[in-house]
């Protein structure tokens, strides 16, 4: 696994790749971590990812391997992926979702355990009546990234 580490608007972020897919990112620099991608998968991820912090990419289309996760987390992080842009889904409506409407706990869970936060879109999920609760990179890198997408989804509906 080779760590990138990029600026971005919410501070380092660093980005694994194991040569083929995306495997892991990181809030902050890592120790073995590097400024220039080692491949051209690393290329690719930072390259999105940059666009994505620049407003320019809603979707990625890097290749993503999750490296663990139960049955249940991996349930969680799919149905992550399937957050549209700029929209938001509470903890329990993730948890109806994955088909165990009782397990909203249980997401959040999920969500903090996330090994590709931001193209696994962890900062999408919220908790009940809006509220910002729980995030791994802490709750200003999460308003950061929900403003960020908000921003750019009114920019997108309005031109």
């Amino acid at each position: 696994m080779r760590w990138t580490v990029l600026d971005s608007p919410i501070g380092e972020f660093s980005v694994a790749t194991d040569g083929d897919s995306v495997c892991g990112t990181h809030f902050g620099p890592v120790a073995e971590g590097t400024t220039e991608p080692a491949d051209e998968t690393s290329r690719r991820a930072v390259t999105e990812l940059r666009a994505y912090f620049a407003g320019e990419l809603t979707d990625f289309g890097v290749s993503v391997t999750v490296p663990r996760g139960s049955e249940f987390e991996r349930a969680v992080w799919r149905e992550m992926t399937l957050i549209p842009y700029g929209e938001t889904l509470t903890y329990g409506e993730v948890a109806r979702r994955v088909g165990d409407p009782g397990a909203a706990r249980a997401v959040g869970v999920a969500c903090n355990r996330n090994p590709i936060p931001v193209i696994v879109p962890c900062h999408r999920i919220i908790g009940a009546g809006g509220k910002l609760v729980g995030f791994g990179g802490g709750l200003d890198r999460k308003v950061k990234l929900l403003e960020l997408e908000a921003r750019v989804a009114l920019q997108r509906a309005w031109s």
